[in-house]
């Protein structure tokens, strides 16, 4: 139920959302056949009253299309873009309409198409931009204490401090929260007034204004979530329920609704759809870069290499990269070609006796890593992306570090977030993991830049790399 502020809102919005709407409409037949064009216009041009005449179906449509995509519901906790999304999808289902429309009900007339596209294109940036104005004036007058709705929240732990933090953060959505109810008198981390237990849920609401109810518990409490239910009633407030998957969530989760029903993904890459083909692109473009760029020292160092010791220029070495799947990573040789004939795999350490002079010096510099270009441009590593490991070794880090496994869900890389901040060769695991992740779930093609930028300034000669 809408409040009588909201109702009146809502009144004000769809007054201005009319005006907008057939402004557009004339100013999209001013464009076609005054301004714009494109001149001349052939055939004969229908008379301006004709196209005044379908304001009558257009704004009753329109009306229609944005009530249908809830445009003039409130949307405190809503965003731009989710709005901006509706409004470009209600105009377009507006236009479909209007067409068939103008094609049956006006069949002696023809309306130009251009009209038609002007209009589109004019009302869904306007309509978006004067949403986003009056968004705006609603904000600066909610940080002043205007227009205010009273919340509480219901629940303990985590996930009902975040809301509190959340309500904290954002004076402008304009929520005043009165306190929490809860059977235990304190939230972690956040500063609240305690109004009481879940069995006081009813004299809380009894006691004083509430208009918005967060329902936050964790999911061991989910036992009391009907008894809640029940003693809230028929109050006309808002509720929201606030999932708690702070502690299932294990790589960058996330919401969306498939067929009318919310999914909760707990465990996922960031890399897939148009993620995906961005840092394929990424990769492909600045690593064929690199390798044109060091192919003439890399021919150098293979030189030397076979003429200052006994093997192979190059090591093919199994490493296992994404969703587990093994491949032979590229490097320059840097160790006597017998160096595990004795011992098996092993983990190399600093200054170890098995290296080549030169390999000392090119497993110090990374240049023992540019082979991996070629990785790269096959696609089984990424520029930027957790280090890879031997399989060997992977089977027994799993089994002694939670979480290990996750960063298979992206590519292995050249370089990483662990590695240009020193968390090379022989160093803390679990801290290397935990920076792996923290790369994972904030991925974008701008870290990546950053993290190459900052491999050539500081990563390359690390005091760790041997």
């Amino acid at each position: 139920m809408l409040k009588a502020p909201s109702r009146l809102l809502a009144q004000l919005t769809l007054f201005s959302d009319l005006l907008l709407i057939g402004g557009c409409w004339l100013a999209a037949y001013v464009l076609r056949f005054r301004l714009v064009g494109p001149f001349p216009v052939p055939g004969e041009v229908l008379a301006f009253k004709h196209y005044a005449l379908q304001l009558v179906p257009i704004l009753a449509v329109w009306t229609v299309a944005f009530r249908a995509f809830g445009l003039y519901r409130p949307r405190r906790l809503g965003s731009y873009i989710a709005e901006w999304a509706d409004i470009a999808k209600a105009s377009s289902l507006g236009v479909l309409a209007l067409i068939a429309i103008m094609t049956f009900a006006f069949r002696g007339y023809e309306y130009s198409r251009l009209v038609i596209l002007y209009f589109w294109v004019l009302l869904v940036v306007s309509v978006s931009l004067s949403r986003a104005l009056f968004r705006e004036a609603l904000r600066f007058a909610r940080r002043r204490g205007h227009i205010l709705r009273h919340a509480i929240v219901v629940g303990s732990g985590e996930v009902a401090a975040e809301v509190v933090r959340m309500v904290h953060r954002r004076p402008d959505i304009g929520i005043q929260l009165r306190g929490f109810v809860s059977d235990r008198q304190e939230l972690p981390g956040a500063s609240v007034t305690w109004l009481g237990a879940y069995k006081d849920l009813r004299p809380v609401l009894d006691a004083g204004r509430v208009d918005i109810i967060f329902l936050a518990l964790p999911h061991e409490e989910y036992g009391f979530l009907t008894q809640l239910l029940s003693a809230i009633g028929d109050d006309p407030v808002t509720i929201h329920l606030v999932p708690d998957i702070f502690s299932l969530v294990s790589l960058r989760g996330g919401i969306e609704e498939f067929e009318g029903i919310p999914l909760f993904h707990l465990r996922e890459s960031p890399l897939h759809g148009w993620n995906n083909v961005f840092k394929r692109a990424f990769d492909l473009v600045l690593g064929a870069f690199a390798l044109v760029m060091a192919a003439p020292f890399m021919a150098a160092m293979a030189i030397a290499i076979k003429m200052t010791s006994v093997g192979p220029v190059l090591l093919r070495q199994e490493r296992m990269g994404v969703d587990g799947r093994r491949f032979r990573m590229l490097k320059f040789r840097t160790m006597r070609a017998d160096a595990e004939a004795d011992t098996g795999p092993v983990w190399a350490k600093p200054d170890d006796e098995r290296r080549t002079p030169l390999g000392a010096f090119l497993r110090r510099s990374s240049l023992d890593e540019l082979p991996q270009l070629v990785n790269v441009l096959r696609g089984e590593m990424s520029l930027v992306g957790p280090r890879p490991e031997r399989p060997v070794f992977v089977d027994e880090f799993r089994r002694k570090i939670p979480d290990y496994m996750l960063r298979h869900k992206v590519k292995a890389g050249m370089t990483g977030w662990a590695q240009i901040n020193g968390l090379r060769g022989n160093t803390s695991l679990e801290k290397r993991i935990e920076y792996d992740l923290y790369y994972i779930e904030r991925w974008s093609l701008l870290f990546d830049l950053k993290i190459l930028v900052q491999t050539l300034w500081r990563g390359i000669f690390s005091k760790n790399a041997g």
